[in-house]
């Protein structure tokens, strides 16, 4: 059997049903290609999954062997390549740089957060109200999230816009190697302003933590607050709204207040989580599991999608239900989860109390997902509406 194309439109279009077929094919362990030449295995099992992501000595997330001798112009090495920061590292040295994540995110004032979150999310709003429509990508849930990220790491606008523009490249794999150089020179710029100007926001909090490091390090860590706090906010914002403006069963328990918009969200996060295959770790000599031998040195992708949906543990409503693995899980699971949820809730509570009326000016089912093997992602979700006044800000 061949190796399976993550990469293709045909799989982003429809990924529930090429999950199914290759658990018919192929088990728990699938051999895909994450972009041409780039061989990999990916989980669809849940629990095979989580003894993965709990096994980091054998699985370890250092992909410098692996990254020797893959291919230096695949439009995918920006993202799977090696960092010095908690994504891409493994014992002593992961502990140390998670540390700084986790500390520097521990000290956001959840509260405050949220009021941040909804005054620029109305702001937005107030953009395009009276218009009567809207792209609620491009025109709210993309702008929002690097907004409400920016405030949170201390990022002022000119240097965020530049962050933003390298950002989509890499998530795309469009021009990937040029957008990965202008992020890390923005990043210089914006640390050179936080040593100069120190203030109560995320990269200062990492230049003063006692556990950082100089250098291409202190970089490579706000890299990865932008990288996992812009791209996968957005899409968890849209994912959900889709899920709440498209789905009768869903909305109508909505309006019937037997859900709330939490209960959308963890729907969304088993179904289609912002980063449906993720979680990659490079075994450093062959592993035998579930008698299938996995390659040393090659990428072990864990299909957050398809195990959450996995047949052993799937149940047909979720509300209340987290034990999905979006944020991943182990050692490595993310440590941002409660900021996302606030944004999250803020963004879309916002804008269906501003917006009641909304509905898609595109039937779902005609939408288009962007390409990729890591992300679930819309290219546009285009809305009608009622044209109303701008609101007050808060």
């Amino acid at each position: 059997m061949g190796h399976e194309p993550l990469h293709i439109p045909e799989f982003a279009a429809d990924p529930h049903r090429h999950y199914a077929r290759m658990r018919a094919r192929h088990g728990s362990l699938v051999p895909v290609e994450l972009a041409p030449g780039v061989p990999a295995t990916l989980v669809i099992g849940y629990y095979t999954a989580i003894r993965i992501l709990n096994d980091p000595d054998r699985f370890p997330a250092d992909p410098r062997r692996w990254q020797k001798n893959a291919p230096q112009d695949s439009p995918i090495l920006p993202m799977l390549q090696w960092r010095p920061n908690a994504l891409r590292s493994a014992g002593a040295e992961h502990a140390r740089h998670r540390a700084v994540c986790s500390d520097s995110l521990e000290a956001v004032d959840l509260h405050a957060l949220d009021r941040i979150t909804q005054r620029l999310a109305l702001e937005l709003i107030n953009d395009f109200c009276t218009a009567g429509k809207a792209d609620l990508i491009s025109q709210y849930a993309m702008p929002l999230a690097f907004q409400v990220l920016s405030s949170l790491l201390g990022c002022p606008p000119e240097i965020g816009q530049r962050i933003a523009q390298a950002i989509a490249m890499i998530f795309d794999g469009t021009e990937a190697e040029r957008g990965n150089t202008m992020l890390g020179l923005a990043m210089e710029d914006l640390l050179s302003l936080k040593r100069q100007n120190p203030d109560d926001d995320i990269t200062s909090r990492i230049l003063a933590h006692p556990a950082s490091e100089n250098g291409r390090e202190l970089i490579e860590q706000v890299i990865l607050f932008f990288g996992s706090g812009t791209e996968p906010e957005q899409n968890l914002i849209v994912n959900t709204l889709l899920l709440m403006l498209s789905d009768e069963r869903f909305s109508g328990d909505l309006l019937g207040g037997s859900l709330t918009v939490s209960d959308a969200i963890d729907e969304v996060l088993f179904n289609d989580p912002p980063l449906a295959n993720f979680c990659v770790s490079y075994p450093r000599e062959p592993v035998l599991v579930e008698g299938k031998w996995l390659p040393a040195d090659q990428p072990v992708v864990i299909s957050l999608t398809a195990c959450n949906n996995d047949p052993a543990i799937a149940a047909e409503h979720h509300p209340g239900n987290r034990s999905h693995l979006a944020w991943g899980a182990g050692p490595h699971a993310c440590p941002g989860q409660p900021t996302a949820r606030v944004i999250t809730e803020a963004a879309i509570t916002q804008i269906l109390d501003a917006l009641p009326e909304m509905r898609l000016e595109t039937p779902a089912e005609d939408l288009t997902w962007r390409p990729g093997p890591f992300h679930r992602a819309l290219s546009a979700l285009p809305v009608v509406f009622p044209p109303s006044p701008p609101l007050p800000l808060p």
